[in-house]
């Protein structure tokens, strides 16, 4: 169990990045990790597209106006096709959930590789829907680089264990 927590404190949100391409080997990989992510009742609404071209990148920064983003060789959006997902009974639709996790594959293997992620969450929603050509039933959830990191992961502020889990229910202390 040690490896695994030792791997999620080292992956961090990377904002600067090297001038380095990822390996295709290394992106096919961190993709797999993706698309290995559970989803509800196996539906899978996932899509991911793979932004390489240099003026595709630029043209992100209209939905997200950070100019690190098109620094990294890679960014990827990682979306929802609505018709795909399951929906509890009572409505709540899980397509942004079943995204959620397989971002958090992607962040972990690319950790794993030396590779960096930022989650991208506040962006534009019609400019990057025009920049990634998606179509109505495809929704974009999250962006993130991808990339060496040009810097040192900063140290991490986390809450503390007893002000985050109770016990038996909400307010429940540990005994």
């Amino acid at each position: 169990m040690s490896a695994f927590i030792d791997l999620a404190k080292k992956r961090y949100s990377v904002r600067s990045y090297q001038d380095k391409p990822v390996e295709e080997a290394m992106l096919l990989k961190i993709l797999e990790a993706g698309i290995l992510a559970p989803s509800a009742c196996n539906n899978q609404p996932l899509a991911i597209i793979v932004v390489r071209k240099d003026e595709t990148r630029k043209a992100l920064l209209a939905a997200y106006e950070r100019p690190w983003l098109a620094l990294a060789p890679i960014v990827l959006a990682l979306c929802c096709e609505t018709s795909q997902t399951w929906r509890r009974s009572d409505g709540k639709n899980f397509g942004d959930v079943d995204v959620a996790i397989a971002m958090d594959h992607i962040t972990l293997a690319a950790a794993e590789a030396g590779l960096g992620t930022c989650w991208i969450g506040n962006f534009k929603d019609a400019e990057a829907r025009a920049v990634l050509k998606l179509p109505g039933n495809v929704e974009p959830v999250v962006l993130t680089p991808l990339g060496y990191p040009a810097s040192q992961p900063p140290v991490k502020k986390r809450k503390r264990l007893q002000d985050i889990v109770h016990w038996d229910h909400y307010g429940g202390k540990y005994q």
